[in-house]
């Protein structure tokens, strides 16, 4: 729902697609500079406390959100500052999470696991957005930043249930030496280079998509914050099922090939999308692309997790972080300068090409990746 409606709110109060890519970029800005840190953090530390301290920060700046929004205070550069700080939270939030999910499974279920976690983030893309038209058209942004605020309290009191024994580190090295022993073992292992690659590119290059799609809704098919919430469902909905199809599946040969064949479909389908002008056409497109992007993903973040050693995970799968979530503001960034000069669809069918492409060029170059 903050998503939504923080996307519509800052296109209504600049009227530019600069400032959607800027915001997103502000928002994962911290997570670029700050999650490897987290990650050295997450392996020391208690990740359950962590976690906790992230959900109250991110807690705090949505009620911030909603006070300034009701009251009329609200400026873009305020929306730019609490983006910023939501995405310092995450920064150190971020690769407790990743590095909690394999304590909590065996590891011969961990891409179910993986995939199952997809499918409830998927699912409150659905109705998040779906619920975002619906609030924002009755009430205004406020309510939806407000009752973000107050869904953070269940995530609190979740976390707060969970019982995960904290295992202390046999020693504590200075934290610099720890960074690098991440950054080390990741170039000790070429097939996770290439995994974390994949990672950055298909998020820069792709999921710029979803945050242009208000320009998609409002400019091409002349919508409203309800046409843009049920395309976003459409993705979703997509997503979810992309994500039960690797649950479906778990662990199984030639995983490596699987995504990389799905990057291609991937590129394809946000062509295809760039150039429909017919709105149920587009919607089925921009389901396929959730499924498809989603499989690719939740693949992807598996084999890092079933290669990655216990008392290394949360900094490399920080590394990883930073490559993944980095991909999408840098790219919505740039996206967003040349849907500016150039429009949107012309922007997302060249970061389709791109996408196919190079995930074609994988396929033969990175034979090793194909195998696994």
């Amino acid at each position: 729902m903050q998503k939504v409606a923080q996307s519509w709110l800052i296109l209504d109060l600049t009227k530019s697609s600069f400032f959607l890519g800027l915001d997103d970029f502000l928002g994962q800005l911290p997570i670029l500079l700050f999650t490897v840190v987290g990650g050295v953090i997450a392996d020391r530390h208690d990740r359950r406390r962590l976690l906790l301290s992230s959900q109250y920060v991110q807690m705090t700046t949505a009620f911030t959100l909603a006070a300034l929004v009701w009251t009329g205070y609200v400026r873009i550069e305020f929306v730019l500052m609490l983006s910023c700080l939501t995405g310092f939270a995450q920064a150190f939030g971020g690769p407790a999470y990743q590095s909690l999910i394999p304590t909590l499974v065996q590891k011969q279920h961990l891409p179910n696991a993986i995939a199952l976690n997809s499918i409830q983030f998927n699912l409150s893309r659905i109705f998040g957005s779906l619920l975002a038209g619906a609030a924002l058209a009755a009430f205004g942004t406020a309510i939806c930043f407000g009752l973000n605020g107050l869904s953070f309290i269940v995530v609190i009191f979740a976390l707060l249930a969970l019982s995960v024994k904290h295992i202390r580190p046999a020693e504590h090295k200075p934290m610099l030496q720890e960074m690098r022993g991440g950054f080390t073992y990741m170039r000790s292992e070429p097939t996770l280079m290439a995994l974390t690659v994949l990672a950055c590119l298909t998020t820069f290059l792709g999921l710029p998509l979803l945050t242009l799609l208000p320009v998609f809704a409002r400019d091409i098919f002349h919508g409203d914050i309800g046409l843009y919430s049920r395309m976003m469902a459409f993705s979703g909905a997509g997503s979810v099922v992309g994500a039960l199809i690797v649950a479906w599946l778990g662990r199984f040969k030639h995983m490596g090939m699987t995504l990389l064949v799905m990057g291609v479909i991937f590129g394809v389908l946000l062509v295809g999308f760039s150039t429909s002008r017919v709105l149920w056409v587009s919607e089925v497109l921009l389901f396929l692309a959730g499924g498809s992007v989603m499989m690719l993903t939740a693949m992807t973040s598996s084999l890092v997790q079933l290669i990655v050693p216990d008392h290394l995970r949360g900094r490399v799968v920080s590394i990883y972080m930073v490559a993944f979530r980095g991909g999408m503001p840098l790219g919505s960034l740039v996206t967003g300068v040349v849907v500016d000069q150039a429009g949107a669809p012309l922007a997302i069918a060249i970061n389709g090409a791109l996408l196919s492409l190079l995930a074609a060029w994988s396929l033969l170059r990175f034979r090793h990746l194909g195998d696994i």
